[in-house]
């Protein structure tokens, strides 16, 4: 997908005055993000961190003995695709039939679709992308009769023959979708085996709506997720409901995902399990929602240290109004604010070619489209003054990736290294 790409001045911080090239080509400009090569804001991926997480990931999850299949909506990166299945991954997530046509031209060729697919115009694409890739296989998620009732009408319309392989959603009272009782999941798991249109491949959940940063909290509720979904597992087991050799179980969001484990290592059973983690944002973590969650992972599994921020938005001090205010040059449309404000993380003076972590009391207080609100002590020395840039860190990572075409790649002496692309 590298090749396919061009930069050029139609991209966002890309240099107007700059030829275009493709990602592959732009290490050899000898551009440097603290040389001001690039305009401001501009977002990065230090290639360090990157390959750390991809790593680390994917040796937790051999080590826990399930298989990953990343959230691909996290990045939409083509390029971020192929390294997570070079480095070991067994398929990717999307969420809807577009995200997963663009992982299919990346290369994945097993892919789970957490959410419903419902509407005549994606089990269309859906048909046609299995039709053209026949070494595709594709789950999708199924809550309801309804539902159900829906593909199965879609199915008699089209003349369509083929049954598309289905998870049974498992969900939580008050939060987002799935079934909501085990009679519920039962009768539904009964009405799929029998369906023309669909088969029932195994089970899915999503934990991380419970999830509230208090580990005696998170692992009392993920543990009482987990044993509903096992209870269902084990009733459509002993009835036969379940089409494949293997019973596909799959959990995993970004944020406590070691407490879904025992789910996806589910014995008793009469054929082996298949579990399945579908974590996103670790690939390049982040400084703040994240970052808190990790820690109580690390606390909880005895480490050291884990994931480690990659993600970084640089902006330039373009104005310093008043005292212990300065207005910096990226807001709303080049950076994540759904959960928090962004956060200052490391600076440079202007004209300096090395940065430095930023003083502790700097704060962004606000975002207006295009500008940061940094405040600051002005009794302090280290007071930001115009030209100087700051590196934003970001809350949810996922909000910033879709505000971006690319992303510059860079070393950890700010060097640009490459480039990756993004398709939302």
């Amino acid at each position: 997908m590298t090749d396919t790409f061009l930069l050029d001045h139609r991209c966002k911080s890309y240099p107007l005055t700059a030829a275009p090239c493709r990602p592959a080509d732009l290490g050899r400009r000898g551009w440097n993000v603290l040389a001001d090569d690039l305009a401001y804001p501009l977002a990065v991926i230090r290639t360090s961190a990157l390959a750390h997480n991809l790593a680390w990931m994917q040796d937790f999850a051999n080590r826990k003995g399930v298989a990953l299949a990343p959230h691909g909506k996290t990045t939409m990166s083509p390029e971020l695709f192929g390294q997570q299945l070079q480095a070991g991954a067994w398929g990717l997530t999307f969420a809807t039939v577009y995200q997963v046509a663009v992982g299919v031209e990346a290369g994945a060729r097993r892919i789970i679709i957490a959410n419903q697919v419902v509407s005549d115009a994606d089990l269309d694409g859906l048909q046609a992308l299995l039709q053209r890739h026949t070494d595709l296989r594709v789950w999708f998620l199924v809550d309801s009769l309804a539902q159900l009732r829906c593909i199965e009408d879609w199915a008699t319309r089209r003349g369509a023959t083929q049954r598309f392989d289905t998870l049974l959603e498992m969900g939580i009272p008050g939060q987002r979708t799935g079934c909501r009782t085990l009679e519920e999941a039962v009768a539904l798991a009964q009405a799929m085996a029998q369906s023309p249109a669909v088969q029932l491949g195994g089970i899915e959940c999503y934990e991380g709506g419970v999830a509230r940063c208090d580990s005696e909290h998170d692992a009392r509720e993920v543990t009482a997720l987990v044993r509903r979904v096992t209870e269902v597992a084990r009733h459509c087991d002993a009835q036969g409901l379940f089409a494949d050799p293997d019973v596909l179980l799959t959990a995993g969001g970004s944020a406590v995902f070691d407490l879904v484990v025992p789910l996806l290592r589910t014995q008793g059973l009469s054929r082996p399990v298949l579990g399945v983690l579908r974590s996103g944002c670790y690939i390049t973590h982040d400084h703040g929602n994240y970052q808190r969650f990790l820690a109580l992972v690390e606390q909880r599994e005895g480490l050291d240290a884990s994931l480690r921020p990659a993600l970084e938005v640089w902006t330039a001090v373009q104005s310093v109004p008043e005292p212990g205010l300065a207005l910096l040059s990226g807001g709303r449309r080049d950076l994540s604010y759904d959960l928090e404000m962004p956060i200052p993380v490391r600076w440079a003076r202007r004209g300096e070619r090395t940065a430095s972590a930023s003083p502790a009391g700097w704060r962004v207080s606000a975002l207006n489209d295009q500008h940061a609100y940094l405040r600051y002590d002005d009794a302090v020395n280290t007071a930001p003054a115009v030209g100087d840039r700051v590196a934003l860190g970001i809350s949810h990572p996922c909000t910033t990736f879709d505000k971006w075409r690319w992303l510059p790649l860079v070393d950890d002496h700010e060097a640009v290294t490459g480039a990756i692309s993004t398709r939302f």
